[in-house]
């Protein structure tokens, strides 16, 4: 088993602190969600974990089985288990799927062939394995090529930065059946953000976050979505807010 712990992390951009202490920790095979208001360091939180230049940390401490992540570069922090879903991923002209796979440390052999079954799994049209990374996609194709990737490199644990942004129907429930299937297969940790109860009713979350103001400020099981549903973000906004 394995543990993502994150403790008092600070986080700076553009010189304005937008993570004031965040603290959680989770085991592999869970499905913890971040819900929040806009504005209130979701995505920065994302960007920060996985190591994007001009998130400035400030303090705090990020572990996977106890070994520091924070100093690392974004290759060693994905080497030591860390997956990043963009909420837009982005075009990589020149590159396909399979290159950029082999460059992230997945096992060769019988690569084409699982990318293969894994696209029919997430009802992705395997043509478009052929073609350079998400160039020329739509955003639900995207979306199930990012679970493609996630299904070949099996990390500890995948942050899912808004992974339902700009999906339908069937495109959602393809990608988070893919995702509740990942955390028993090899008991991947999943770390969604999301704006939207609507991912909830096909990804059966282990524990909710309220995130306001850079920090967590709430936790509880899935009837937390209920609340949230019901009343909004606004109880558990600071006062002075």
């Amino acid at each position: 088993m394995s543990t993502l712990t994150i403790e008092g992390l600070r986080v700076e951009v553009a010189g304005k602190e937008v993570l004031k202490g965040f603290d959680l920790s989770m085991r592999s095979g869970e499905v913890h969600v971040i819900m929040g208001p806009n504005g209130s360091g979701k995505s920065t939180l994302a960007h920060a974990l996985s190591g994007r230049p001009g998130y400035k940390v400030l303090d705090g401490s990020v572990k996977i089985d106890g070994e520091e992540l924070l100093g690392l570069s974004p290759t060693e922090r994905a080497r030591h288990g860390l997956f990043l879903a963009m909420q837009h991923p982005m075009e990589v002209p020149g590159v396909r799927p399979i290159d950029l796979l082999i460059a992230a440390g997945a096992d060769q052999h019988d690569l084409r062939q699982r990318m293969t079954l894994e696209a029919q799994r997430v009802e992705l049209r395997t043509e478009v394995l052929d073609r350079f990374v998400n160039v020329d996609l739509s955003g639900g194709e995207r979306k199930r090529a990012e679970m493609v990737q996630l299904a070949i490199l099996r990390p500890k644990f995948a942050m899912l930065d808004e992974i339902d942004s700009g999906l339908d129907v069937d495109a959602l429930g393809a990608v988070a059946r893919r995702l509740s299937q990942a955390t028993s297969e090899w008991d991947c940790g999943v770390l969604a953000i999301t704006h939207f109860r609507r991912l909830l009713q096909e990804l059966t979350p282990t524990t909710i976050h309220v995130m306001t103001d850079g920090r967590v400020v709430a936790t509880g099981g899935p009837e937390l979505a209920d609340e949230l549903e019901r009343d909004g973000y606004e109880p558990f906004r600071p006062v002075n807010s």
